[in-house]
């Protein structure tokens, strides 16, 4: 998803999101140490995702401050 996706959902759905991308991470991983992983760029594709969802997060934040 790209960062303007991710600027249209809740805080609420922000966090769900990152939950869930924090488990498929965990699971990607998993499956790349027993050598069972299909798609090995799909794990900097899900940091990426991660950390635009952090980056939103942070900006909301500031943005909430400043106000």
């Amino acid at each position: 998803m790209k960062a303007s996706d991710f600027r249209s959902l809740s805080a609420e759905e922000l966090d769900a999101k990152l939950l869930a991308l924090k488990d498929e991470l965990f699971k990607l991983r998993f499956q790349a140490a027993i050598n069972q992983l299909d798609n090995p760029m799909r794990i900097s594709a899900v940091k990426k995702d991660i950390a635009r969802i952090k980056t939103v997060q942070r900006e909301t934040g500031l943005h909430a401050a400043n106000s």
